[in-house]
């Protein structure tokens, strides 16, 4: 078969589908091969989600939340911008989504979660105008729970670990921290006299505006939508402590920095873009430029590592930030999923450098980052909460 009409026969086995393809007799499904087989299923999942095959595909925005939001990433991945706002139309009629959308009254109903907000963030540009505000009170509403259940976590491990770095045991006497030299001293407890001797002052020590530099720089293409809602909400109650300084950057093809979004995350999450490509060289470009103190610096890269740009000049750049004395940690993601699907082959160039390379949950994420100021070996704390790194290559 000459090689022209084989790809014709796969652009028609793509447009007309499976079911309709196959009634010519036959099966062309074996023209089908990589990302060929994703975007068959991604167009399946749309365009014949009515099907008696096909029910688990037409769920709405409840429990089936992450089915949709691994959808919307997708239809980025493989199809122009301009495809996508079809597809994202077409969506809000076949798959349950419009009822959903076009009555505020259902949408407060559901039961939002991280996935839901992923999936009304990628949909915000479609979603009926008389929808958006339900739609932001969902979100708020959400990012306000995780919120409540995250932040305390977070600064107490922060000031925590803070407060161990500064910690000077030559204090001045208005620097003591008087609770932590008396317990350090305790041994030294004379009962007949009812005192403790101090052979050993702890004191605060001095604190400077910002101790540390923490940039998270987040991947926003579709696959990473959990990631930048749960990165945006760390990166809001970071902003709070003023012994940091905290930068948030997202990224695809391009690189918006929206510190100034960090006193609100709901404003933060809209201004992500939850779509398009990935240029990790660009953002890293952008990282190190903006970086100041590179040894006091701590920056987090959350991404799966799938580089749409130059990847060697991106796997430079990382290894420029590292010899400069950046503290360079890479999430693969920041979500409750598990281990994700990454580029295992950048995973391990990364890992070869010395830069930490792996998933974490919410949950862990405190510890790490307090793992991260005290300047822990972030692989053997890994290790300790069963988590796998990348290895690099032998």
């Amino acid at each position: 078969m000459a090689i022209d009409e084989k790809e014709q026969l796969r652009r028609w086995r793509l447009i007309l589908g499976k079911q309709d393809a196959d009634q010519g007799g036959g099966t062309v499904d074996s023209l089908l091969e990589g990302s060929d087989i994703d975007i068959d299923q991604a167009l399946e999942a749309l365009y014949n989600a009515n099907s008696e095959n096909s029910e688990e595909r037409s769920g709405g925005l409840g429990a089936s939340a992450p089915q949709v939001a691994r959808w919307l990433g997708d239809i980025r991945s493989y199809f122009p911008t301009s495809t996508v706002r079809i597809m994202q139309q077409d969506a809000l009629q076949r798959l349950n989504l419009k009822q959903m959308l076009l009555e505020p009254e259902m949408l407060e109903q559901v039961d939002a979660d991280v996935h839901l907000v992923a999936t009304l963030l990628s949909l915000r540009r479609v979603i009926p105008e008389k929808t958006k505000d339900t739609a932001r009170q969902v979100v708020r509403k959400v990012v306000n729970e995780l919120e409540r259940k995250l932040a305390n976590p977070l600064l107490q491990a922060v000031r925590g670990s803070l407060n161990r770095a500064t910690r000077s045991y030559r204090p001045r006497q208005n620097e003591i921290d008087w609770d932590r030299t008396i317990r350090l001293n305790l041994k030294n407890y004379l009962p007949e006299q009812r005192t403790v001797i101090a052979e050993r002052l702890v004191g605060h020590g001095h604190k400077r505006s910002s101790l540390r530099d923490i940039v998270l720089c987040v991947d926003q293409s579709g696959s990473m939508a959990a990631s930048v809602v749960y990165s945006s909400i760390f990166g809001a109650v970071l902003a709070t402590l003023k012994a940091v300084s905290t930068r948030m950057v997202v990224f695809d093809t391009s690189v918006v920095d929206l510190t100034d979004d960090l006193q609100d995350p709901v404003d933060l999450l809209f201004g992500t873009q939850l779509g398009g490509g990935t240029d990790i060289n660009r953002a890293l470009t952008y990282c190190q430029q903006v970086i100041t103190r590179p040894s006091q610096t701590i920056l987090v890269l959350i991404t799966d590592l799938y580089e749409g740009g130059d990847r060697q000049r991106m796997l430079r750049r990382a290894a420029e930030l590292v010899s400069s004395g950046v503290q360079v940690v890479c999430l693969l993601a920041l979500s409750d999923q598990g281990a994700p699907i990454y580029d295992k082959t950048n995973a391990a160039a990364l890992a070869q450098m010395g830069i930490p390379t792996f998933a974490c949950t919410p949950e862990l994420f405190p510890d790490l980052m307090a793992a991260a100021i005290q300047r822990q070996d972030l692989n053997l704390w890994a290790a300790k909460n069963d988590i796998v790194v990348a290895r690099a290559t032998p």
